[in-house]
């Protein structure tokens, strides 16, 4: 016997490509969601980390910074304490230079020289004196420059012949000059020598 099939076949099958057409979809969309829902999960996970991190990291910036300033307030403080040190130092010093200049002055001047002014502004000390010759104050200028502990940069501002009369009656020529040194601060143990030729004469006979 032949079976004839007068049902619409063509419509049939198009019915049910449509349902497996939109069976796939639905399954696309619910696995699109469920990687879509994944995703969001680790990114959540992974911000809520960083979140974490980065609040560790400010409180580790927040403690560094107390200690920064910490670290720079006592910073401030030693050298203050530096300062005040280095002013304690050079004001005992200072005390002692006016010994120490006239010591100097004494060792330095040689024979044949007298000094009548001795004047300090600051560093700079200015001398007046005279001499028997000119080689004298050469001589001046060279210890000053070359052997002094406490004297330094020897320039002559002036020198001047002149003619002075003795006690007896007799005018001898002398040179009177002025000069200026400057004053400096030697090593420590030099700084310490103790100042026992500040009652010793200035002027050096010959």
């Amino acid at each position: 016997m032949i079976l004839i099939n007068l049902l619409p076949h063509r419509e049939e099958k198009r019915r049910q490509r449509k349902r497996a057409f939109f069976a796939g979809v639905v399954a696309a969309a619910v696995v699109g969601a469920a990687v879509v829902g994944l995703w969001f999960s680790i990114v959540q996970q992974m911000t809520s980390n960083q979140q974490s991190r980065n609040e560790f990291l400010k409180a580790e910036i927040a403690r560094l910074d107390l200690q920064i300033k910490d670290i720079a307030s006592l910073r401030g403080e030693i050298d203050a304490l530096k300062a005040r040190q280095k002013a304690v130092e050079d004001l005992q010093t200072d005390r002692n230079l006016p010994v120490h200049l006239l010591s100097d002055l004494v060792a330095q001047t040689p024979e044949g020289i007298y000094l009548t002014s001795i004047r300090q502004n600051g560093q700079v000390v200015a001398i007046t004196g005279v001499a028997q010759t000119n080689e004298r104050v050469s001589e001046f200028l060279r210890n000053t420059a070359y052997n002094s502990t406490w004297l330094d940069k020897p320039e002559l501002v002036e020198i001047k012949a002149s003619t002075q009369q003795m006690a007896n009656r007799e005018q001898r020529r002398l040179f009177d000059f002025s000069m200026r040194v400057t004053l400096k601060r030697p090593q420590a143990g030099a700084a310490t020598a103790a100042a026992g030729g500040a009652s010793a004469p200035l002027a050096k006979s010959s």
